[in-house]
């Protein structure tokens, strides 16, 4: 469950004889991944004859990144066989790089070498001495077991609908693409047929928020049961997630629930069950109940800002990330009421941490501008639903107004290298600017006038 960004902002802040190779490494394992997931994709094999290369390099891309937005139908457009690639490009981009690769090593070597295990380790935000093998093999039984455990029950619903054969293998599509965060469905509509079943809609809800909490706050709670010992970063995530989750369903509730494009027409009851899905959906994945198209401009902007949010760290989730988001409410709480630190849960956080979350932030807002300047001047298309898209794009959530179908080829050039981007180069570019080489050189202080 960690994320290529995390191993490749790690490769990036080591020192300066070594981070480039280790950076050119995870970067050049991650684009050979995706070229050889386009060239399977776009043979005659995989597709119905509707997919283009751009389409399958833009399908590959979404998969990796675990996006999941989508050119064409993946139900109708891909065969099976098709599919199945998709499928492992989702484990692949989800799990991450450096997960599969120490597997790989485990599984057919006796010896993993000290630098990939280094590089894992600080990857995966552990600390002290960890075995690390165990560790990865424990983190893909963790997702198996709960992606198979999301099959049986989804499994429950449409077995009756589909038969055994066709409906075990939408489950399992499914469950793979919900705990990965990667949003692909094989329904024209994602999930709208099922807005109203509590049974799918809870199941991948759950899966997305296992899928997208990081396994670093899942083995601190194995580890330590009880509150107090547990890491502030578990703590802040433990405390923004559900707190995020229920401003999304109450906001949602209320923006769209006389909207009859999307709630208007359901139940009480099954306005809330939407609510909450899309608010679980927003931040991580693309799987969408009700018609983004029909929602109202104001959940379209809320909708931007949790899926700019995002998930956790070493999670399948894409954004800026949870924790930043919360690093950076502390520090303008702490300057607000003129603290001298910035604290949380009786632990200070240090200045680099403050620093690092603002650079991230900063950094991921330049790629977002850029991007929609480029797209808007490639297509002819309202500003407001390619800002939508290319919020989805960078954050790796994947929702979107309908209108991704519909870019020319540089359109979808551009939001594939956003969605690159968004999985590798914000985070490293952030790491590279708050954590610079040590200088022995100290200039004096001097004030500037802000605000």
């Amino acid at each position: 469950m960690i994320n290529w960004r995390s191993s490749y902002a790690f490769a990036l802040h080591r020192d300066d004889n070594s981070r480039w190779s280790e950076a050119k490494l995870i970067l050049g394992s991650f684009l050979v991944i995706l070229l050889i997931g386009t060239i399977f994709l776009v043979q005659p094999s995989s597709h119905n004859g509707e997919v283009t290369f751009v389409n399958a390099l833009f399908t590959a891309t979404s998969a990796i990144s675990v996006t999941g937005l989508g050119v064409v139908d993946t139900g109708t457009a891909f065969t099976l066989q098709g599919q199945i690639f998709l499928l492992i490009l989702m484990e692949i981009g989800g799990l991450g790089q450096m997960t599969m690769t120490l597997l790989l090593i485990a599984m057919f070597s006796k010896r993993v070498g000290l630098r990939q295990q280094v590089l894992a380790k600080e990857a995966l935000g552990q600390e002290g001495s960890v075995n690390i093998v165990g560790l990865v093999r424990r983190i893909v039984l963790f997702a198996f077991i709960a992606q198979l455990i999301g099959t049986a029950v989804m499994a429950i619903r449409w077995v009756p609908e589909m038969g055994w054969e066709r409906g075990l293998y939408v489950s399992f599509f499914h469950a793979v693409s919900a705990f990965n965060n990667a949003g692909f469905s094989l329904f024209p509509n994602s999930l709208m047929d099922y807005r109203d079943d509590p049974l799918i809609s809870l199941t991948i809800a759950l899966l997305l928020i296992l899928g997208g909490i990081g396994f670093t706050v899942i083995v601190d709670l194995v580890r330590n049961r009880r509150w107090r010992k547990l890491k502030l970063h578990s703590k802040l995530m433990l405390v923004m997630t559900p707190a995020l989750l229920l401003l999304g369903t109450l906001m949602f509730w209320l923006l769209e629930r006389n909207n009859p494009g999307t709630l208007g027409g359901a139940s009480l009851g099954g306005q809330w069950l939407a609510a909450f899905f899309q608010s679980a959906s927003a931040r991580t994945a693309g799987f969408n109940s009700i018609d983004t198209g029909q929602m109202v401009p104001a959940a379209l902007l809320f909708m931007m800002m949790l899926m700019f949010i995002g998930a956790g760290t070493t999670s399948t989730g894409g954004g800026i990330k949870v924790t930043t988001f919360a690093v950076v409410l502390l520090a303008t709480r702490a300057f607000l009421s003129k603290r001298p630190h910035v604290t949380a849960f009786g632990r200070t956080l240090s200045p680099q941490i403050v620093t690092r979350s603002l650079a991230i932030i900063m950094v991921s807002t330049m790629v977002l501008m850029l991007a929609m300047f480029l797209l808007m001047v490639t297509e002819d298309l309202p500003f407001d639903k390619i800002m939508f898209e290319t919020v989805s794009a960078f954050a790796t959530v994947g929702l979107s107004t309908g209108i991704t179908a519909s870019l020319s080829e540089p359109g979808k050039l551009i939001l594939a290298l956003v969605m690159i981007c968004g999985r590798l180069g914000p985070l490293t570019l952030a790491f590279m600017l708050a954590r610079p080489s040590e200088t022995r050189i100290k200039y004096p202080e001097e004030s500037v006038y802000t605000g």
